[in-house]
């Protein structure tokens, strides 16, 4: 998997690109500033993007503004954000399309979950942390049913929508596999998704969960 990377310090910019290539990936590009980010994109066009999301020249944005330019301009282009923060006002554009993470620098604590996101991400999935599901989540429109879900629901809804089985939920949450489908089963209540041979209901529970975060902005 060729990437580039877009972050603006240089221990870790680096470093990250030193652990890529250890797992085998091609660093093809690295960028201290968001334009430079950009322009090594349109160069390269990698698999996937890494880009911090308060990069230079303003120090503000500018990495998440360069990921909604990267967006419209290679649509199929995985993009993953990294930050100290949670942004929203952009991303939340960019989650409904796939091919797009959300993660807290301070929250990776797992190297081969971190590699694992990341080819998610590259291959049209999504990688969100759940710090970042609730902040998108905070200024949901009142009618909406996700309202209805308990903190610990939104987290197992939140993973559904990074692709997981209920498996890797109980591992990522260190709760029983039972407790999941415990959790599971009252979201599906609580959304309205009753049991129909003719719906994917964990998939119409991950789209409800995706259009509740479109419409919240």
């Amino acid at each position: 998997m060729q990437i580039v990377i877009g972050e603006d310090s240089v221990l870790f910019r680096e470093g990250l690109a030193r652990l890529l290539e250890d797992h085998g990936h091609v660093v093809a590009a690295t960028a201290g500033d968001a334009p430079d980010a950009l322009e090594a994109v349109r160069t390269h066009r990698p698999d996937l993007a890494i880009l911090d999301v308060r990069m230079p020249p303003d120090l503000a944005d500018d990495g998440a503004r360069a990921a909604r330019v990267v967006r419209s301009e290679f649509p199929d282009l995985g993009i993953v954000l990294l930050s100290q923060h949670v942004e929203t006002r952009h991303s939340v554009d960019l989650v409904g399309a796939g091919g797009f993470g959300y993660l807290l620098k301070d929250r990776v604590l797992d190297v081969d979950d971190f590699i694992a996101a990341l080819h998610r991400v590259a291959t049209g999935g999504s990688a969100l942390d759940p710090e970042v599901v609730a902040s998108l989540l905070v200024a949901r429109r009142h009618d909406s049913p996700l309202t209805l879900l308990t903190t610990r629901e939104t987290e197992v809804l939140a993973l559904m929508a990074e692709g997981r089985t209920n498996t890797g939920i109980a591992s990522r949450l260190w709760l029983t596999e039972r407790t999941v489908e415990t959790h599971v089963s009252s979201i599906m209540a609580k959304l309205g998704l009753t049991a129909d041979v003719h719906d994917h209901r964990r998939v119409l529970a991950v789209l409800t969960y995706l259009e509740g975060r479109a419409t919240a902005f």
